[in-house]
C-alpha cells in the first residue's frame, strides 16, 4: 500500500493511538496525553532489519507503517511521525540530534544517531523523545532546565547543561527479579545512575539522519544489527522482547522497587507474543538475534 502526503490524516492517527481528548489548546496537559497514548500504542522496535525489510525516513512511509500497518519504529520513525503530529496541531515542534550514551565503551556515540523533539510551549522549552522504549522511555515530556530532577513513574531524569551542550540521565529505583536464573542477565542495568544521551539545540532536519538510518540497519558494529528489539510502554511500566527474551516490567512494584519478570521464548512462540503483547502482526519472517551485551533495559 502506497501512502501520499495528502493522504495522511490526524484523525487515522489518532485511532491508532487511541487519543479521544481534546485537540482545543497547544498546552502542556494536552501534549503530554497526546504522547503518552503514542508510546503506549507504538512500539520502539527494529525487526525490519531482522525480517528483510528496509527502513526508509520519507513521512508517508512511516505514516503507512506506524499507523496504517499498526507497526512501531526507532526514533527517527517514531519521534519524525510525532512532530508532524505536533505541527499539525500547532505546536512550535522542532528536531534535535543526540549522541547515545554506550555503557559497555562507557562513552557517547561519535554519530549523532538519535532524532528528538523539541517544543515550546508559553516561552518554556521541553523534549519529547518517543523513541528510546525501555526503562530510559520518559513518560512526560521534559523541561529543558539544567540540574532539575524530573520525577516520571520510570524513575528520576535529569538534564545538565555544560558548555551549551545538554546531558540526560536516570536514576532507576532497586530491581526485583523473581527468576534468579537472569539476576545476572547482561540485559539488566547494574548502575543505578546511567546516562543516556547528549545533544545540542542546533536545529536538525530529518535529512541530517540518512546516512545514520542506512549505518545503523546494516553496519556490523551498529546494536540494532545485533539484537531483534521490540519494545512497549504499558500504564504500569513496559515490555520488551529483545531476541527470545520477552521481560515485563513493573514501575514501584513495592515502595522503591521496580518488578522485572524475564521468561525466555521458543521460535514458535515468538510471532505469537508479538501480537499478543505488542500488537505487531509482522509481513514477514522474522530472524530472532540476541548478540550478548551492547544493550540494558
Amino acid at each position: 500500500m502506497n501512502t501520499k502526503l495528502g493522504d495522511m490524516n490526524l484523525e487515522e492517527y489518532f485511532a491508532r493511538t487511541g487519543y479521544k481528548g481534546s485537540l482545543e489548546k497547544q498546552d502542556l496537559e494536552t501534549l503530554t496525553d497526546i504522547f503518552q497514548h503514542h508510546i503506549r500504542a507504538v512500539p520502539f522496535e527494529n525487526l525490519s532489519i531482522h525480517c528483510g525489510e528496509k527502513i526508509t525516513l520519507e513521512l508517508e512511509h512511516v505514516y503507512n507503517k506506524i499507523v496504517q500497518r499498526k507497526r512501531g519504529g526507532w526514533c527517527m520513525e517514531n519521534n519524525q511521525l510525532l512532530g508532524w503530529v505536533l505541527k499539525r496541531l500547532g505546536y512550535d515542534a522542532s528536531f534535535l540530534g543526540a549522541y547515545v550514551f554506550n555503557p559497555h565503551h562507557n562513552a557517547y556515540a561519535t554519530i549523532m544517531t538519535h532524532l528528538l523533539v523539541k517544543v515550546v510551549i508559553d516561552g518554556k522549552a521541553y523534549i519529547v523523545d518517543g523513541g528510546f522504549g525501555v526503562s530510559y522511555q520518559m513518560w512526560q515530556p521534559m523541561e529543558l532546565v539544567s540540574g532539575k530532577d524530573q520525577p516520571q513513574a520510570p524513575g528520576v531524569f535529569r538534564f545538565t547543561e555544560k558548555n551549551a551542550i545538554w546531558y540526560l540521565e536516570k536514576m532507576r529505583r532497586k530491581q526485583y527479579i523473581p527468576n534468579q536464573n537472569f539476576s545476572n542477565s547482561d540485559l539488566l542495568e547494574k548502575k543505578e545512575c546511567r546516562k543516556v544521551y547528549m545533544f545540542s539545540l542546533e536545529p536538525q532536519t530529518v535529512e541530517d539522519f540518512r546516512f545514520q538510518c542506512t549505518y545503523l540497519q546494516t553496519s556490523p558494529d551498529s546494536l540494532f544489527t545485533k539484537k531483534s528489539i521490540c519494545t512497549l510502554q504499558t500504564t504500569d511500566g513496559f515490555r520488551a522482547l529483545i531476541g527470545w527474551t520477552l521481560t515485563e516490567t513493573t514501575y514501584n512494584y513495592k515502595e522503591n522497587m521496580d518488578l522485572v519478570e524475564f521468561v525466555t521464548l521458543e521460535d514458535e512462540e515468538v510471532e505469537k507474543t508479538l501480537k499478543e503483547k505488542f500488537n505487531v502482526t509482522l509481513d514477514r519472517k522474522l530472524v530472532p538475534i540476541n548478540v550478548k551485551g551492547f544493550y540494558t533495559i
